[in-house]
């Protein structure tokens, strides 16, 4: 099956099987990737309309997380020379989603650090929602670990729109990457986030050692949860962590991988998160040329972001126009 083969299948809007993933692999590896590339493009056009989402996260609670993710400086089983703090207060969650608007934000997320909050600090969180509700035009998204379902409709009565739970890879490589949390309990947090009604965010971090073909299946994972958004993370190592020494991807890598994410799931918007700046640098406008929707902007949890203004510059170079709050990207039909 050639590239035209595949073409035909998503406008009948067939769904691509795994072969039909490895093949486009195989397009990658063996000097076609061109071809990869093009078709990624076109689907974006077709798909999506210029516009660009910008989201922004704060780092809430930070380290001491009991899990041992290879790649994450706060795993308390590592040694990364990170500042450990307790869960914010409301005021101060709301102070740093106020700076994120001003910023041009059009999400903001609250991420901890940890397995799931207490019940106290759930709590807390429900209450920064309900005032970065209040005190400004953002959708408010969380990512808070392991949830149960009152729990999760607590946070959508409190005003949550999104709840972001990343698989981080595919099934079969993910042993690889953390031992203390199964593939399982991470599909079950997702499933219940959906369950209470509110939209969901799924994806994960690229760079960990993975092959092209651990990719496409990871690419294929995500497309059978029907995320609403898709953030792919691509590895900044941390020192300390397992993957201090691990090279970074070279910024062809990311984006035939992105037009990897794009051919398979066609109709998803898909945003540029962690790492994008370290390891795209200046090739970052051919990487949303291939096939990204939103980027997260500001800084990240453990790392620097790209500054505010040279993202801007570059959203204005492409002729892309900032989302409209609310507005749904894709326009695939």
């Amino acid at each position: 099956m050639g590239i035209e083969d595949i073409k035909k299948k998503i406008n009948e809007d067939a769904h691509l099987t795994l072969d039909d993933g490895l093949r486009l692999a195989d397009f990658m590896v063996s000097g076609k990737g061109a071809s990869l590339l093009s078709l990624a493009r076109d689907i974006q056009r077709q798909c999506h309309d210029p516009v660009i989402e910008l989201c922004a996260i704060t780092n809430a609670k930070s380290g001491v997380c009991p899990h041992n993710c290879s790649f994450c400086a706060q795993s308390s089983h590592h040694r990364s020379p990170i500042k450990a703090y307790p869960l914010r207060q409301p005021k101060g969650l709301l102070e740093a989603a106020q700076a994120a608007q001003k910023s041009g934000a059009h999400r903001f997320s609250i991420v901890t650090s940890g397995a799931k909050l207490s019940k106290g600090e759930l709590l807390v969180v429900c209450e920064a929602i309900r005032l970065i509700k209040q005190e400004t035009t953002l959708l408010p998204c969380a990512s808070l670990g392991k949830i149960t379902l009152d729990e999760a409709l607590l946070l959508k009565e409190a005003g949550l729109v999104r709840y972001h739970h990343n698989l981080e890879t595919n099934r079969d490589f993910y042993p690889k990457v953390c031992t203390t949390q199964t593939y399982e309990d991470r599909l079950s947090t997702i499933h219940i986030a959906r369950e209470a009604g509110l939209e969901v965010c799924v994806g994960g971090i690229l760079g960990l050692g993975e092959s092209v073909q651990d990719r496409v299946k990871f690419a294929l994972e995500i497309k059978h949860l029907n995320p609403d958004s898709i953030p792919l993370n691509f590895l900044d190592p941390r020192p300390g962590t397992p993957l201090e020494a691990q090279p970074l991807l070279t910024p062809d890598e990311v984006i035939m991988t992105i037009a990897l994410f794009r051919i398979i799931i066609p109709d998803v918007p898909i945003r540029l998160a962690g790492g994008r700046a370290k390891v795209l640098g200046d090739q970052q406008a051919a990487a949303i040329e291939t096939g990204i929707n939103g980027l997260m902007i500001g800084d990240y949890l453990t790392t620097k972001g790209a500054g505010v203004e040279s993202d801007r510059e570059m959203i204005r170079s492409l002729n892309l126009t900032p989302a409209i709050i609310g507005k749904v990207v894709s326009v695939c039909d």
